[in-house]
């Protein structure tokens, strides 16, 4: 705990005097993210450092492998399903951006046991992918690069269960939502983005 109140302490002596008035406003107006941000929870990967976003700019989930599960309103309990309804219905969201990312351990998970017991809720949760994985393999590629084959895939399919929600599919149809894709190279920190014709490099 000690680290972190020592960060807490540099918060206030640097960033809190730079956007105090930020924080302010935000809490005197309540927040508008202009984006909705679906990142992995791993430590490596903050979508607020990468996308160099102020605070109040970006609405971000975050879990493991940036997964999107599909539209299942029952009584289970669906932590990533509400953020996106209280995002896109509460909030007003122009954009949701899926943002997988190398060498994910979730994904990995996928592919081969993992080296930690996490059968419990990790391995339950990441099976939801399971088309990411068997089109990943179909690819035959091996070692990292089916790795990063599978990270590709897993955010084709967060996209893909994106539109399965009823309301996020009326504000893409209408054009008031865009669903975007982009994955993050963490060893180069470069970012591609997901077009027509697959990923492609976003210029610095």
């Amino acid at each position: 705990m000690d680290r972190l109140i020592e960060g807490y302490r540099g918060f206030r002596a640097t960033a809190w005097p730079e956007h105090r008035d930020r924080f302010e406003a935000l809490a005197a107006q309540g927040q508008r993210p202009h984006a909705l941000v679906v990142a992995c929870s791993d430590s490596r990967v903050d979508p607020q450092m990468i996308f160099n976003a102020a605070p109040g700019e970006l609405f971000v989930i975050r879990n493991v492998a940036n997964l999107v599960p599909p539209y299942a309103p029952d009584a289970a309990y669906h932590g990533t399903s509400a953020a996106l309804e209280f995002g896109v219905r509460a909030l007003g969201v122009e954009r949701i951006v899926v943002m997988g990312h190398g060498l994910c351990g979730g994904c990995r998970a996928l592919l081969e046991p993992p080296p930690a017991p996490v059968d419990d809720f990790v391995l339950p949760w990441v099976s939801m992918a399971a088309g990411a994985r068997e089109r990943a393999l179909a690819t035959g590629l091996e070692g990292e690069e089916l790795l990063r084959a599978c990270e590709h895939e897993v955010v084709k399919l967060s996209l893909t269960n994106l539109r399965s929600f009823p309301w996020i599919r009326e504000a893409v149809d209408s054009g008031r939502l865009r669903l975007e894709g982009c994955w993050f190279n963490v060893m180069r920190g470069e970012l591609t983005r997901l077009g027509p014709g697959g990923f492609e490099t976003v210029r610095p």
